[in-house]
């Protein structure tokens, strides 16, 4: 991002604030029309991306150059057209109504300035796949066998791609709910992070952990944690608040490349803890019409299983090395957390309102006029207005990339779908699986992980939840004996917990290469670390489908068993790799560990008990071995 002159920069500045604004006041007092809406939303958000990102490395870093400023005007025109004929545009007969020679120039301006948007601020990755869907459009007829399509006119392709707001493409359901809901959580976001909320999450993260074996480590994972659940970005929370626990590990004697690899863990689990759990699961309530809140109490257990491994992990490593806990003059005492602690107030009051099924943009504004309220209780955590500027400016900012990979994936669904490789790209997954549903299973994980290496959270989900989870419900319902209709949300959160895993899995992982950067060590190196660290999120995934007492479902048996078979199973995978119980444990013991644990974690051919039973047995066998051994024996165990 540029390091603009004052006058521009203040400029820019007062215009993403005045859009945040806007979007909170839509979501607290209702919105226009969907098309209006989405037009605004792309029309205050778009242009500014040219001039924020340069074009290349070569490009000026204090200014926009001339032809930034063209592209940013080039990227409202179409906008700003849909903004005016909005009653045109919404009363329009998709694919039967003519669509003009001034809409398909409009549609090509919109598409090119929508992908340099993409390129320069979000992913080339992205970009690509965009412009190889509008060519499979064009040209996949002459592709042989299942993936043939019907012949697309020009005209097909460019409304398809642009002007269908029923559908997919650019104006599409998927920009309409970032324009809404999800513009207005980022608010709250960033409200929270302008009172001082980042501050009480840090102290309450060092008090609670501090003290205790591989403190700082432990601290990351709070904190980390927490800071998700505002930020909406794994990247920027790495940065945020790695920073900070990074530098601190090392100090006591994590390896860098660990160190990296536990904060990028923690920093990507931040979109899978309740209660906001990013901008995927906002689509995830869209796309399969289930209530944010119940996607939320559903997701709970699996969020907080991610991160006991994780916390597993950091323990038994700092206890294999020896480390100490946090310096005391670096804990901050319970009194200094208490004073940030009316913060929480607001983060209640958001729960508490989606729990009791308000929208969730109207949850999130109330929130918002909450933080504000609640914060000036405290001259520490006033907000005045610079503050409120700047937080508001933050959200824009945030809301800017986020609002052109969206409508970046609208295009690519809408291709997908109006071409039938949705179709296509299932049989073949399918094919592959052979009738199996745990090889499907595997199949899908492996297609989101790839898609993630070149595609944002929230549209690796769009895109692999509309080629896997037909695949899912088709065959799961037979393999489980359960109907469909039973399985849409543990088949949206199988993907939705892939998507997430692919920030920190290798090769290409984003927030575990910026962990790397901040650490000093491998990005790849860093990213193993990452991935083995947030082993409970490939476990919870195939729970959700298998296990289905770890969303709350069944009776309190059911839900006991499903969560203690993840602790245990966990538990035993994290001493396994470490190599560390109570005492170091030899590599015998150690395989059958790990073997133990995937058995419990993975196989669930057999009964929930004997799965449970497998991982416990050999946790209490191998602590109660090592308790009886002499000291002299113990390194061998």
């Amino acid at each position: 991002m540029r390091d603009l002159a004052v006058p521009l920069k203040l400029a820019l500045t007062l215009w993403l604030a005045a859009a945040s604004a806007i979007h909170l006041y839509f979501g607290g007092f209702g919105f226009p029309e969907p098309i209006t809406m989405r037009g605004f939303h792309l029309l205050v958000f778009v242009p500014p991306l040219f001039l924020l990102y340069p074009a290349r490395k070569s490009s000026p870093r204090s200014r926009p150059s001339l032809p930034d400023w063209l592209w940013a005007a080039a990227a409202a025109a179409p906008h700003a057209w849909v903004m005016w004929n909005w009653d045109l545009v919404s009363d329009r007969m998709e694919y039967v109504d003519p669509f003009s020679p001034l809409m398909m120039a409009l549609a090509v301006l919109a598409i090119v300035t929508l992908l340099e948007a993409t390129r320069r601020a979000v992913e080339v990755g992205l970009a690509w796949m965009i412009i190889i869907s509008l060519a499979y459009m064009q040209w996949g007829w002459l592709i042989p066998g299942v993936l043939n399509s019907r012949p697309f006119t020009p005209a097909e392709i460019l409304e398809a791609s642009w002007l269908v707001p029923t559908a997919g493409g650019v104006y599409g359901p998927l920009t309409g709910i970032v324009a809404t809901t999800i513009a207005v959580f980022i608010v709250f976001g960033s409200f929270m992070q302008g009172s001082g909320t980042g501050r009480l999450f840090s102290n309450l993260g060092a008090a609670a952990a501090g003290r205790f074996t591989g403190g700082p480590a432990k601290v990351a994972v709070i904190t980390s944690g927490l800071f998700g659940t505002m930020s909406g970005s794994s990247v920027s929370n790495v940065i945020t608040t790695g920073a900070m626990t990074i530098p601190l590990m090392v100090r006591i004697g994590y390896k860098p490349a660990v160190a990296g690899g536990i904060e990028s863990a923690a920093s990507v689990g931040g979109a899978l803890m309740p209660p906001v759990m990013g901008a995927a699961a906002f689509v995830m309530a869209e796309v399969t019409n289930i209530p944010y809140a119940q996607i939320v109490v559903a997701a709970a257990i699996g969020a907080v299983l991610y991160y006991f491994a994780i916390l597993v992990g950091v323990h038994v490593e700092a206890k294999k090395a020896g480390m100490a806990p946090m310096a005391a003059v670096d804990i901050p005492p319970w009194r200094e957390v208490a004073q940030d602690a009316h913060l929480v107030v607001p983060v209640a009051l958001l729960v508490w309102l989606m729990m009791d099924r308000w929208s969730g943009n109207y949850a999130a504004f109330c929130a918002t006029i909450a933080m504000v309220a609640v914060a000036a209780l405290r001259r520490r955590t006033r907000m005045g207005w610079r503050q409120v500027l700047e937080s508001l400016a933050n959200a824009g900012q945030t809301m800017a990339p986020l609002a052109v990979s969206i409508a970046g994936a609208g295009i690519v669904v809408s291709a997908l779908t109006a071409t039938g490789m949705v179709v296509a790209l299932g049989g073949i997954i399918k094919d592959l699986a052979g009738g199996s549903f745990p090889v499907l299973l595997v199949l899908l994980a492996l297609t989101v992980l790839v898609l993630g290496m070149g595609l944002p959270t929230t549209p690796s989900y769009i895109i692999a939840a509309a080629i896997g989870v037909p695949q899912i419900l088709d065959l799961g319902s037979v393999a489980l004996g359960v109907p469909p209709q039973e399985l849409v949300l543990p088949a949206h959160l199988f993907i939705f917990y892939f998507a997430v895993l692919a920030d920190a899995s290798p090769p290409v992982a984003a927030a575990a290469f910026a962990a790397a950067a901040i650490a000093r060590a491998s990005p790849l190196l860093t990213s193993v670390h990452a991935t083995r660290l947030g082993i409970a999120g490939f476990t919870v995934g195939f729970a959700f489908l298998y296990d289905p007492g770890i969303m709350l479902r069944g009776g309190p048996g059911a839900i006991l068993v499903a969560t203690a078979i993840q602790v245990v199973a966990l538990t035993a995978l994290c001493a396994a790799y470490a190599g560390f119980l109570l005492r170091p444990i030899g590599p015998v013991l150690r395989l059958a560990l790990g073997l133990a644990g995937a058995a419990a974690a993975f196989w669930h051919g057999i009964p929930d008990l004997l799965r449970l039973a497998v991982a416990a047995g050999a946790l209490g066998g191998l602590a109660a071995l090592q308790l009886a051994r002499p000291l002299e024996g113990r390194s061998r165990c």
